[in-house]
């Protein structure tokens, strides 16, 4: 049987719908000696900002039960660096770019948006609206739905590439975030993003991390994430990609079901570096095994 694993996003073809999660795979050239990156449906950035951004102090990563804590603070080498360093290696490779975006203001993302319209080996950008909106008094872009709107609205202006809002969990209603970014123009989202955690070292008697609190990721999030996925997959007409906890290729089946078009893989490419092409071949295997000859017939089949 002839199985076809080809999503379309946004008038963008990816061979399989296996991405990785921005932030857990560096952005491509960490993993190459792993990971076939010619595999994969799309390679998602490191967040990349308009300056260079140093980070949060250490320590940053702390492991908890079932996943991990992190408080990077978005370390990344700014705009110019990456267009030099890291999209011609990608290029070598047949796999969507996918760029992820970060910003402490509009202005700062509207100029990273800029400058990546004229790469076009990139083929959509992935907007972090957890960033700290310097302007809000560091409330994150995406915890008021206002402020999403805004955010969105203004990047559709200036983006030559599709764009996709990344929605953070830490808000009362998931499905308030997801239609204020469809309503603002938002050609696809993703989510989630980490949820707010915190770990005390109790001999120490310090937080495990410097920041205090830290994002969390990892499969004990994962029941969240699917849930979030499926209201939001309900809430609005525009594609999702999942995320939160995937390790297998079940768990990246249950996402498609939920609703999402495409899954990304994060804290387990810490865990196993091989679990995004082991999550391709599982897929395969499922849809052999249950007689799927398109992909596209698993995407929300679970009502």
């Amino acid at each position: 049987m002839k199985m076809n694993t080809q999503i379309t996003i946004a008038g963008v073809t990816f061979k399989n719908p296996v991405m990785t999660a921005s932030g857990t795979f560096g952005s491509g050239m960490e993993y190459s000696e792993f990971v076939d990156l010619n595999a994969l449906g799309a390679v998602v950035t490191k967040g990349v900002a308009n300056v260079p951004w140093p980070g949060n102090p250490t320590p940053r990563v702390a492991e908890v039960y079932g996943g991990m804590l992190n408080a990077i603070g978005l370390q990344n080498p700014g705009i110019d660096v990456f267009l030099e360093r890291d999209i011609p290696f990608l290029k070598q490779y047949d796999t969507r770019i996918i760029v992820n975006v970060c910003g402490k203001t509009v202005e700062d993302y509207v100029e990273v948006v800029e400058k990546l319209g004229d790469e076009p080996a990139v083929s959509m950008l992935e907007i972090n609206v957890s960033c700290p909106n310097v302007k809000e008094g560091a409330i994150a872009f995406g915890q008021k739905a206002d402020a999403l709107f805004k955010i969105t609205e203004e990047l559709k202006k200036h983006a030559r590439q599709p764009i996709i809002m990344k929605l953070s969990p830490n808000v009362t209603d998931i499905t308030e975030m997801a239609r204020a970014a469809e309503a603002a123009g938002a050609d696809a989202l993703s989510l989630i993003n980490t949820l707010t955690g915190m770990k005390i070292d109790i001999h120490r008697r310090r937080f495990a991390i410097a920041n205090k609190t830290g994002g969390m990721s990892g499969p004990a999030i994962k029941p969240i994430a699917v849930r979030m996925v499926y209201q939001a997959a309900h809430a609005v007409k525009i594609p999702i990609i999942g995320m939160g906890g995937i390790a297998t290729a079940e768990d990246a089946i249950e996402f498609i079901l939920a609703g999402a078009s495409a899954v990304s893989i994060g804290a387990m490419n810490f865990v196993n570096p091989y679990t995004t092409v082991e999550v391709v071949r599982g897929i395969e295997e499922y849809m052999r095994q249950y007689h799927v000859e398109n992909l596209t017939d698993l995407i929300g089949a679970v009502e």
